[in-house]
């Protein structure tokens, strides 16, 4: 009688990635089968990544071209909520706090010890701040809208420039005044 082999679908390793011309510059974006991974900036590389990323292949998937397509939207003032799935990697602290940030309005800031205190945990401002910083997804998951504890634009994975630009065009969209930079798209 011959062996029966059992085919076991491995976990998804193989990450797909697509370029996404922002009008800022370059994003590229990373995808599994489940959902989208990451969202890379110009500034991003191999020895700073926010997040760890396996092999990539430079093939675009329906996860890709559905977040290419959302952003588009975004960017033209058309879209205020993201529905791409996503596939966070994290601890559980971190994906909670990634989480948490969508239940910031569109065109809204919060501070990061709001976000902590939103999240049940006044004191874990710091640790707030540290998972932000780390937050893969952004602009889809919107840790642009965190600023300093004054109202000042604090750190951001594509750069302070990128931040600014990101919260005026929220507010221009919603027919508010731009207050953030020199936005000369606006």
């Amino acid at each position: 009688m011959p062996d029966t082999v059992t085919d076991i679908a491995p976990e998804p390793t193989d990450l797909r990635t697509r370029t996404f011309d922002a009008p800022m510059g370059q994003l590229r974006l990373v995808a599994s089968e489940r959902g989208l991974r990451a969202i890379l900036w110009p500034n991003d590389n191999d020895e700073r990544n926010r997040v760890r990323l396996g092999a990539m292949v430079e093939e675009s998937n329906d996860v890709l071209d559905e977040a290419a397509r959302q952003l588009t939207e975004y960017f033209a003032g058309e879209r205020m909520q993201f529905e791409v799935p996503l596939d966070l990697a994290g601890t559980e602290f971190q994906v909670r706090v990634w989480q948490g940030l969508s239940d910031i309005p569109y065109g809204r800031t919060t501070t990061y010890g709001e976000q902590a205190t939103h999240l049940g945990n006044p004191k874990a401002t710091r640790a707030v701040a540290s998972a932000n910083g780390k937050n893969p997804v952004s602009i889809m998951l919107p840790c642009h809208r965190i600023v300093g504890a004054d109202g000042t634009l604090t750190g951001f994975a594509g750069g302070l420039e990128w931040k600014a630009f990101l919260l005026d065009l929220e507010r221009t969209t919603l027919g508010l005044e731009p207050k953030w930079g020199e936005n000369t798209l606006f």
